[in-house]
């Protein structure tokens, strides 16, 4: 334990001093100036504080006072040395922050006592704190493990969709960021982001229940088969929409909504605007854009400046007009993806 004792009278410091001494063998600074004192305490981390109440410069009060307002002294032990019996002073100590009182001329065998409560209490204190320390790293590094173990479970899911439906896992990675790109264009915080970027590759998830027939037939859908396409929609949303999860209630959002468009032209609902959640217009950019760049069964690969001129072209129609004003702003990042191969899902958004 580390101690400072203050007091201006060089005679009550050597005697405080000596007493504290006599029965431990803890670190002792002594200060007959309190603003030295106090420019000290900035420095070093004291474990019980012992003041004097009359001195120049700063009062025992001010001191006090002084030193509560600095980090690490909020639950330091602060022990007022007083002649003062005056009820108003002590008030006001209490008020400033004093933990106890010690009158003068001090009895050696209170000091002992009081000192030796106050360290047990310090000791204490300081063993808390650790163990909060220890249990937060213990709960940061299980959290980070659970995240992993969750992004590793939604990138099975997502894979196992893509295989049925021709796609790769290039895809639905691409559409992640993407989508993780415009919700920050769009200013969402991090946390939703991170939901959005976790829930966008399981969009299509709903495609587990259609025909292969279906999915891979090379040539346009006749009207039997485009409706029973679009059942994709209310499949994928009844696989996650009764967990409780944040996460998935994010992916519930993008699922039931990321075909609907802003002119209510979409399905499954016919929703207009800022009636389809942010996240699924978010989505239906980030995965209309990926598509279009795509090769699929019925149709070749845009180049991506060909999609950006289609997904600019349907702002305000298809798409919301802020989120592909955030695609453009994005537009950068966003390119660079066709470039190189972006950092793998497992490892990002955290």
């Amino acid at each position: 334990m580390h101690l400072l004792i203050v007091d201006d009278s060089k005679s009550s410091l050597l005697a405080l001093e000596t007493a504290v001494r006599s029965f431990s063998d803890h670190n002792i600074e002594t200060f007959s100036d309190p603003l030295a004192a106090l420019e000290r305490s900035r420095a070093t981390n004291f474990d019980l504080v012992m003041v004097d109440y009359m001195m120049p410069g700063l009062n025992g009060v001010e001191l006090i006072r002084n030193l509560r307002a600095q980090h690490g002294y909020k639950n330091v032990p602060i022990v007022m040395v007083t002649s003062q019996t005056e009820r108003a002073i002590r008030l006001e100590a209490l008020d400033a922050g004093a933990t106890d009182f010690l009158n003068k001329p001090f009895d050696p065998m209170e000091l002992q006592a009081r000192i030796v409560n106050l360290l047990e209490l310090r000791t204490a204190q300081v063993a808390l704190a650790d163990r909060a320390r220890a249990l937060d790293v213990a709960f940061r590094h299980a959290s980070r493990q659970a995240d992993i173990r969750e992004q590793e479970i939604i990138w099975c899911l997502a894979q196992a969709m893509a295989s049925r439906d021709g796609n790769t896992g290039d895809h639905i990675e691409r559409v992640a960021n993407i989508a993780e790109l415009i919700a920050e264009g769009v200013g969402l915080d991090r946390i939703q982001r991170r939901n959005i970027f976790l829930a966008a590759p399981l969009h299509d998830i709903g495609k587990i229940g259609i025909p292969d027939a279906i999915l891979q037939k090379p040539g346009k859908l006749n009207p039997d088969e485009i409706e029973l396409m679009r059942q994709h929609v209310p499949i994928g949303v009844g696989i996650l929409q009764n967990s409780t999860a944040e996460l998935s209630r994010v992916a519930v959002a993008i699922i039931g909504g990321h075909h609907e468009k802003w002119d209510g032209t979409g399905y499954p609902n016919g929703l207009v605007g800022d009636a389809i959640p942010i996240e699924a217009r978010i989505v239906a950019v980030a995965d209309v854009f990926d598509a279009l760049c795509s090769d699929r069964p019925y149709k070749s690969a845009w180049t991506p400046e060909r999609a950006y001129e289609e997904i600019v072209a349907c702002s305000g129609t298809h798409f919301d007009p802020a989120c592909v004003a955030a695609f453009r702003r994005k537009w950068p990042e966003i390119r660079s993806l066709f470039v190189s191969r972006p950092a793998a899902l497992l490892t990002a958004a955290l």
